[in-house]
């Protein structure tokens, strides 16, 4: 029998749920005319969620991610996309 650990990630089921969130709240800030990529950033500094519209409910669904692990996964996709 071997003694390795296997290691469990739910990685892409997350980083699938965090793309449909992240593109909803963009279309939500368009749509009230916001400068989309602006209010994001401006939220992902500050963890002020006021920066986001409570539109079509924005505010309360990217208040569900995790904004370290979303700046992460940012940062990856930056450096190896």
């Amino acid at each position: 029998m071997e003694d390795s650990t296997i290691k469990f990630k739910l990685a892409e089921e997350t980083n699938q749920e965090m793309k449909q969130i992240l593109t909803s709240v963009f279309c939500s800030l368009s749509e009230k005319g916001y400068n989309p990529i602006n209010q994001i950033v401006g939220y992902l500094l500050s963890e002020d969620p006021t920066y986001i519209t409570n539109y079509k409910n924005a505010r309360t669904e990217i208040t569900k991610i995790d904004r370290d692990e979303l700046m992460e996964e940012l940062v990856r996709h930056y450096l190896f996309s």
